[in-house]
């Protein structure tokens, strides 16, 4: 069971050897409510909440891991427990898969997943854009053998061929993003990806809504004992959430679908971007649009996902958690796996 304590003046400590939940409602009353610490696997706090020594040192008796949120979900840190338990397991692992063929394999899964995310996008507009199926049949088929051709390539170490998966992706990446400008309105057409800086206003909108994902994956990742700094294709430089960058790649598509779904219906004009000297970027009111049509997308709509039904949030979530029992050697099935997460 994850306890997730996000509201404001919430308080966890002990009482009777469990955890407490107690907060002041606004009616005045006192909201108060017991937790067993070995039904517990984590404490997730948001800032504005409040935690007890004697809560931390039950947390730590009993291999219950802390992690420390943002009120917009932003991880600042966690509490490590000192027992040798899951999350230290869980990091040599992950450095192990590192260097050997079972990286690559994760690296080659995640890649895939991100192309046919990126075709079935392109097949999805193609159903209700007739006069352009010539055009986008000979996207689907480009990236069609790009698939395959990653799903091929071999090797002992990632390292081996980095730079040829690399490649493929970016092929990739170009042909799909030259067929999102293609189809949308000829006021929302942009010449390729731009990151730092954006070159136009969908670019922007697509910096934002990554960085805003960033922040989910790392999150998910943190509270799966997963290292977000030790990654299998991207690089480990000083402070670079490798990792992260890694595990994001099949999940890029939800940025793309909201931004995209905001631009094809003409949501978007120019009062929501600003133009500078160096690109252009977001303003309060373009960050506002993203944000609610982003969060309504992640955290309210469902899919059905390994299935079950989930949000798109939780199923990264529950992506995290498999990942994470698969490279502890856990061979039992992904479909069983399941996250109880309680809001307090």
């Amino acid at each position: 069971m994850q306890l997730h304590i996000n509201k404001y003046g919430t308080y966890v400590h002990v009482k009777d050897g469990m955890f407490e939940i107690r907060r002041k409602e606004d009616d005045g009353t006192l909201f108060t409510k017991p937790f067993s610490a070995h039904k517990v696997t984590h404490i997730i706090m948001t800032t504005g909440t409040m935690l007890s020594t004697d809560a931390i040192k039950l947390a730590m008796m009993n291999n219950v891991d802390i992690v420390f949120l943002e009120q917009n979900g932003s991880p600042i840190g966690r509490v490590w427990h000192s027992k040798l338990g899951s999350t230290t397991k869980i990091r040599k692992c992950q450095l192990e898969t590192s260097m050997n063929p079972e990286g690559l394999r994760w690296v080659k899964v995640w890649l895939v997943l991100k192309l046919e995310n990126q075709l079935n996008f392109i097949k999805d507009l193609k159903k209700h854009r007739p006069q352009h199926a010539d055009f986008l049949n000979d996207k689907i088929t480009k990236i069609e053998n790009l698939i395959v051709s990653v799903s091929l390539q071999e090797g002992k170490t990632t390292s081996e061929v980095a730079d040829t998966l690399r490649g493929l992706e970016g092929t990739a990446g170009r042909l799909y993003f030259e067929t999102l400008s293609y189809v949308l309105p000829s006021e929302s057409q942009f010449k390729g990806r731009s990151s730092r800086p954006a070159n136009d206003a969908f670019n922007a909108f697509l910096n934002y809504g990554y960085g805003v994902l960033y922040s989910k994956i790392e999150k998910a990742l943190i509270i799966a004992g997963i290292d977000p700094y030790l990654g299998f294709l991207h690089r480990d430089d000083y402070n670079q959430l490798s990792m992260v960058y890694d595990f994001i790649e099949p999940y890029r598509i939800y940025v793309d679908e909201v931004v995209f779904r905001l631009f094809s219906g003409k949501k978007v004009n120019k009062a929501h971007s600003d133009v500078h000297t160096k690109g252009v970027s977001l303003n309060a009111e373009g960050k506002k649009l993203l944000i609610e049509a982003f969060n309504k997308f992640m955290d309210e709509d469902t899919i059905r996902h390994r299935g079950k039904n989930h949000t798109r949030s939780n199923a990264i979530q529950y992506d995290s958690h498999i990942f994470a029992n698969a490279i502890l050697g856990n061979n039992s099935d992904p479909q069983k796996l399941t996250i109880d997460k309680t809001e307090i």
